[in-house]
């Protein structure tokens, strides 16, 4: 599947959305990408971790890894495609960014792992993944993200990455916000904590 793919797919389900929103950052954006838009549509899903499978199918891969929460789907799935094992790093329950391998998953010696995940902004899941991956026999081979809305800024120590599509989006602080200046309503999606207490992605 190619960038061009990827984003046509989201716009045509109608993931990407335009408005007036409050990112996890606290900053304001015009543009939003609702993941799981896509992630609840087994169809759509299906197609979008067809380009996972592609991109990686030389890769000589043995267990697909993702993080909680969209990952997981997307590990799973693209671990049915590619008939592989997949494994998911689920946050710890102390409070902390922390994630890790539970439910007695065991990886052989020297396992080849994929770490897919959806939207990748600053790589902090990918990362936790990576960590909790650490403690276990493996050699990480690859990352595949959904969108990277970082412009490519985001690297993960030499570990190569491939995004299905990119979206650089702009991203204001709330006092040099257009739209708040046009009195735009501000919509504040997702459930990831925000600075104010409220959410967002």
């Amino acid at each position: 599947m190619t960038e061009f793919d990827m984003m046509a797919e989201l716009t045509r389900i109608g993931a990407l959305k335009t408005g007036h929103f409050l990112l996890s950052s606290g900053r304001h954006s015009d543009v939003y990408l609702e993941k799981f838009d896509l992630l609840r549509n087994p169809g759509a899903t299906e197609r979008a971790c067809t380009g996972f499978v592609d991109a990686f199918r030389h890769d000589r891969i043995d267990v697909v890894v993702g993080p909680t929460t969209g990952g997981i789907l997307l590990a799973f799935e693209t671990a049915r495609q590619m008939d592989l094992p997949a494994a998911y790093a689920e946050r710890v329950s102390d409070g902390s960014d922390r994630r890790e391998i539970r439910r007695n998953t065991v990886f052989p010696d020297g396992a080849r792992v994929l770490v897919v995940d959806d939207i990748l902004t600053t790589g902090g899941s990918v990362r936790e993944t990576l960590a909790a991956l650490h403690a276990h026999p493996v050699e990480v081979v690859g990352i595949g993200v959904l969108v990277d809305r970082s412009g490519g800024e985001v690297e993960f120590d030499g570990v190569p990455m491939t995004a299905l599509a990119q979206q650089k989006v702009d991203a204001w602080l709330p006092e040099g916000c257009p739209l708040c200046r046009e009195g735009a309503p501000l919509v504040k999606p997702g459930t990831s904590a925000v600075p104010d207490g409220t959410s967002a992605l």
